[in-house]
């Protein structure tokens, strides 16, 4: 919110001698912030004065441009009291009229300087100046022409024109919509200020009854819309100019003059801080009604936008159908124009809810929006209206029509309970209830009682609803600068959790596996799960969709971690790193068909009950780790090659997690997307399939744009953290001699490895310390269809040494039962 210094000086008395520095501080320690101080004058420099037309001479130019060479009176500004000549494209002057003059010497903005040229065949010695020159606005269609009153020749001009001006930009919080006006930022001086005093409300005023002579309003829905006032103005003059007064103060406010009547509006909107419309009233037909919108209906608002509305929306029609979207844009039909000479004047008061629903619906983002959808003070329509009524009279030469219409009452603001000790115990500060009760009445809430408050808050301030609210309003206006830096005394801990330490166990293991932890969004789209290649059956396509996603281009919740990590890992190739490994641990979601969640009570806590049936609707979001690899798993240097990544790299780091668990994991081939076919490994606790792992089908790494033969992996760590042991034992290492023993057994090609090495490590009994594959072969030594693999075993006991053909028997036995469970011949 901008506001020039000025205006708000207009309502309240500040002290002499205080600053513009000290007057924001001050309201930056009471909670309006300030953005910035600015001056629309600090970049002008030099002689800027008022200059009186004495000649103007139209000379036409053969680019088919017309000049005008004039002579000017600046007085004795220009040292010699002499006429000065001066150059000018505009038109919309005559000799006799007073202008803004900068002369040779001076700077305009944008460190535009002037001197004395010469162009088309004269001497030009300074400008003739339009608003947009000095920084006043975009208006360039012609020069800025001064009223009779506003000086002598060779006066400086920039109070005239406001050019010395102290503008204010403070930053609002949405809870504090009052302070979108100067009434409200005048009362913040007021209680922020020391000595500030004679607070003038610019909406306390005498307004006429409403009578039956008013224009017809019907409010079909008194909740959306509690007060409806309607004002007219007949004989209007639209070519009335913009006073200087209300053009400057509402470009310092940030706003574009556009009419007499439109900036009137805003000016009072800016002054109270109630929105205001304006109808060309000769084009309504019948009543005003102010209803819900209808299924189908459409409205062109003023900015030309055709919109199709919903059955929520608040409306305003009349015979000949829609002309508003109530409190946040107008319709076309009724716009005020050029010819409008009598004004229907709508002051209105809007459910805040309904105005904020509406706006994001339609995406329209207004200054009146802005404060309806904040909340505005319900019991000043009819003083805005008025206040309206009585500056288009004064400067469009118009008639107040004697009608006035008062539809509804304002509702009444709740009384609150507040403990009267409620703001010492919140802020360690020693504040008296009688300090309590002066502080709320200073910001305008009727407070009585003694012990527990009964405080009323101010009809401009929706936002006190609760006792802490009032706490913070007194803390506030004490001062926060004054509440006491005390560290608190810290409970004894009881430690991480034990899902919180296997959390950073896991994020340890992979981390020294060679991962980096990434983060990422968990917004998907069926495009990120089509380039998976995930079928149309897959149950990660299930997903829980958002009503009102971030993105349109990502609307859901993802049901696996991959497409972050993958579009991650493409955005690292395409800075050009080649090997590297990221992962990510993270929930999922998982929707449940158990249809919408309950809307619970506000009023009151929710029963076990209700509480019961809000949890059954939420979705499962179990814990997941993903993973994924790029390049090479070992660099290739002047050492020698190096290794690209291979699907077995993905297991291991699994299994280096699971390791760590404490929880065994059982690896069997599978084919699942987006897994090669061939390259994929399915990983179990027992029989619940936790997760897979091995190489992307290189269809994916082209869909996510990542080198093919990358490799990734992704486990449910829910189940991984359900079965491991909280404490590891540290691993037992015998003293006595270990016994080498190497099989190498001939099966079925379809047979999986690890339910070979199940039955050797069943077999082989408690004497086997380790077994590991260390080759697998395929050729016609074994025939078509078979694989060989040989397994290392070794035998150890640990209290004594094994006798011969202990550790000859223990392999036999691994090797008898793997032929029988796996039809495994050992080759010689």
């Amino acid at each position: 919110m901008k506001a020039p210094l000025s205006w708000i000086k207009e309502y309240v008395d500040v002290p002499a001698g205080v600053t513009t520095e000290e007057l924001t501080r001050r309201l930056t320690l009471t909670g309006l912030k300030l953005e910035g101080i600015e001056s629309p004058g600090s970049q002008i420099t030099g002689p800027l004065v008022v200059g009186r037309v004495l000649t103007k001479d139209p000379e036409p130019q053969k680019n088919g441009k017309t000049i005008s060479w004039c002579t000017v009176d600046v007085g004795d500004a220009n040292g010699t009291g002499e006429p000065q000549g001066i150059v000018c494209g505009a038109h919309n002057f005559e000799p006799g009229d007073l202008v803004v003059v900068v002369l040779p010497g001076g700077v305009l903005p944008g460190g535009f300087e002037i001197s004395a040229r010469k162009t088309y065949g004269h001497v030009s010695a300074g400008m003739i100046c339009s608003a947009r020159e000095l920084g006043l606005g975009d208006d360039h269609d012609g020069i800025i022409v001064l009223p009779a009153d506003a000086g002598e020749p060779g006066e400086d001009v920039r109070g005239v024109l406001g050019l010395d001006e102290e503008i204010v930009e403070f930053e609002v919080n949405p809870d504090r919509a009052y302070a979108l006006s100067l009434r409200g930022i005048a009362r913040e001086v007021l209680v922020s200020v020391d000595g500030a005093a004679d607070f003038r409300d610019p909406a306390i005023r005498d307004t006429p009854p409403a009578n039956d002579q008013g224009y017809p309003v019907v409010v079909e829905d008194p909740a959306g819309c509690p007060v409806f006032v309607a004002r007219r103005v007949t004989g209007f003059d639209p070519a009335a100019p913009t006073p200087d007064f209300i053009a400057q103060r509402i470009t310092a406010a940030g706003m574009r003059p556009i009419s007499l009547a439109v900036d009137v509006t805003n000016y009072v909107m800016l002054e109270t801080g109630r929105p205001i419309h304006g109808y060309d009233a000769d084009k309504l037909q019948g009543p005003i009604v102010v209803r819900r919108a209808r299924e189908g209906e459409r409205l062109t608002t003023l900015d030309g936008t055709v919109r199709a509305l919903d059955t929520e929306d608040l409306v305003i029609a009349d015979d000949s159908g829609l002309i508003g979207l109530g409190g946040v844009m107008g319709g076309e039909t009724t716009e005020l124009s050029k010819s409008t000479s009598n004004i229907l004047v709508e002051s209105a008061h809007w459910d805040a809810v309904s105005m904020f629903r509406t706006g994001k619906r339609h995406k329209i983002s207004s200054e009146a929006g802005k404060r309806n959808e904040r909340g505005v003070d319900p019991t000043i329509c009819e003083a805005a209206a008025d206040r309206v009524v009585e500056l288009l009279t004064t400067y469009g030469g118009g008639e107040a029509d004697p009608g006035v219409t008062v539809v509804g009452t304002p509702p009444a603001m709740p009384t609150v309970m507040v403990p009267g000790d409620l703001a010492t115990r919140v802020s360690g500060m020693e504040i008296s209830e009688e300090t309590t009760a002066e502080c709320l009445r200073a910001v305008g809430c009727e407070v009585s009682g003694s012990g527990a408050l009964e405080v009323t808050p101010p009809p401009w301030r929706p936002d006190l609803t609760d006792a802490q609210d009032f706490s913070e309003e007194v803390i506030r206006l004490v001062g926060y600068d004054r509440v006491p830096s005390v560290l608190p005394t810290p409970p004894s801990g009881r430690g991480l959790t034990r899902v919180q330490q296997l959390r950073r166990r896991i994020g340890r293991t992979v981390a020294g596996e060679g991962f980096v932890e990434v983060v990422s969004f968990p917004f998907v789209s069926e495009g990120d799960l089509d380039a998976l290649g995930l079928p149309a059956d897959d149950a990660r396509r299930t997903m829980l969709r958002l009503s009102n996603p971030l993105s349109s281009e990502a609307p859901s919740m993802t049901t696996t971690l991959l497409p972050g990590l993958l579009r991650t890992a493409a955005k690292n190739v395409g800075h050009g790193a080649e090997s590297f490994g990221i992962f990510e641990h993270a929930t999922v979601t998982l929707p449940r068909a158990v249809g919408p969640a309950p809307i619970l009570p506000v009023d009151r806590r929710p029963t076990d009950a209700e509480l019961d049936e809000l949890v059954k609707a939420l979705p499962d979001q179990p814990l997941h780790l993903a993973l994924v690899g790029v390049g090479e798993a070992e660099l290739s240097g002047w050492w020698g090659k190096g290794r690209h990544v291979e699907w077995s790299d993905a297991v291991a780091a699994v299994l280096a997690v699971a390791d760590e668990l404490g929880v065994e994991l059982t690896v069997r081939a599978a084919s699942v997307a987006p897994w090669h076919p061939g390259r994929c490994a399915e990983l179990l606790v027992g029989e619940t399939v936790v997760g897979h792992a091995g190489e992307l089908h290189p269809r994916v790494c082209a869909a996510y744009g990542v080198p093919a033969r990358s490799v990734a992996a992704e486990v449910d760590l829910d189940v991984l953290i359900e079965h491991a042991v909280q404490l590891r034992q540290a691993p037992h290492h015998s003293a006595y001699p270990v016994a080498k023993e190497d099989v190498a057994l001939v099966v079925d090609a379809s047979v999986p490895a690890a339910d070979v090495e199940a039955a050797l490590r069943e077999g082989a009994g408690e004497l086997l310390e380790s077994i590991r594959l260390f080759d697998v072969y395929t050729g016609d030594q074994i025939g078509e269809g078979k694989k060989s693999l040989a397994y290392a075993l070794r035998f150890r006991a640990p209290d004594r040494t094994l006798k011969e053909g202990e550790a000859a028997a223990a392999r036999d036995a691994a090797v008898a039962l793997a032929a029988e469970r796996c039809g495994a011949v050992q080759r010689s």
